[in-house]
């Protein structure tokens, strides 16, 4: 199971939102480059980047920490990214740049034949970012409540021939209060492909709790706050999952 740092960029700064609320961000980095270069040196295997402004605004904003950030890791290790991503274009762009993975959320839900068409321009690097309350899809960065239940729609992607799935409950998000295990691991069992559960980690006794319930179901793992705030040490947590993995 992949421990994943995120880096979550809003006004070309590393932020870190509470339940996706863009009024209460709190800045720990002003050099988004320098923290992925933090990460891999503690050991991250893969980087999980969110264009928080562009989630918000439908287009790409943070194009430049991007950039420079791809630069920073240099190949060394897989960047999934996410927010704002809503035309082939945009896609193209992102991946001709450096980037392995591109996470369509909004657009997956609002306009399927889009998602469907970027699975097949782009196969194996189309990735959907599920983030839901109370078992319903949220778009918009997190402003609009759907009607779409997450299973239904995790079902459809599947067949379009997505990547994966980031599954965020947006309830948990940034509150450190563990992620939700039995909402995440339902998605997993139901589809067959990889799953990583995002929102609520707060020490490294949730990553174990996730771990011992669904090691075998979920592939990995998104670490925000808790890591930012050394509740969790990263390279300690990578160690110690290893280990029980053993």
């Amino acid at each position: 199971m992949l421990l994943i740092p995120a880096i979550d960029l809003k006004d070309g700064r590393c932020v870190r939102l509470r339940q996706g609320d863009m009024n209460d961000a709190t800045v720990f980095s002003n050099d988004p480059a320098a923290m992925a270069r933090h990460w891999i040196d503690a050991g991250a295997e893969r980087l999980h980047l969110v264009d928080l402004n562009g989630a918000v605004a439908g287009k790409p904003v943070n194009e430049a920490a991007i950039r420079s950030i791809v630069r920073a890791v240099d190949d060394q290790i897989p960047i999934q990214l996410g927010g704002g991503i809503r035309d082939l274009d945009t896609i193209e762009r992102y991946v001709d740049g450096g980037i392995s993975y591109v996470i369509i959320g909004t657009a997956a839900v609002k306009s399927p034949g889009f998602l469907r068409d970027a699975c097949g321009a782009f196969p194996g690097q189309v990735m959907v970012g599920l983030d839901a309350k109370d078992g319903k899809v949220a778009t918009d960065g997190w402003s609009k409540l759907t009607g779409h239940d997450v299973l239904d729609l995790a079902h459809k992607f599947e067949d379009y021939g997505v990547e994966g799935i980031i599954y965020t409950d947006i309830g948990r998000d940034g509150m450190l209060g563990g992620v939700n295990i039995e909402a995440t691991l339902r998605l997993a069992s139901a589809v067959d492909m990889e799953v990583f559960a995002s929102g609520g980690i707060g020490s490294l006794e949730d990553i174990e709790a996730l771990f011992d319930a669904a090691a075998d179901r979920v592939a990995g793992v998104i670490l925000g706050r808790a890591i930012y705030e050394s509740a969790v040490d990263l390279r300690q947590a990578i160690e110690r999952i290893a280990a029980r993995g053993a």
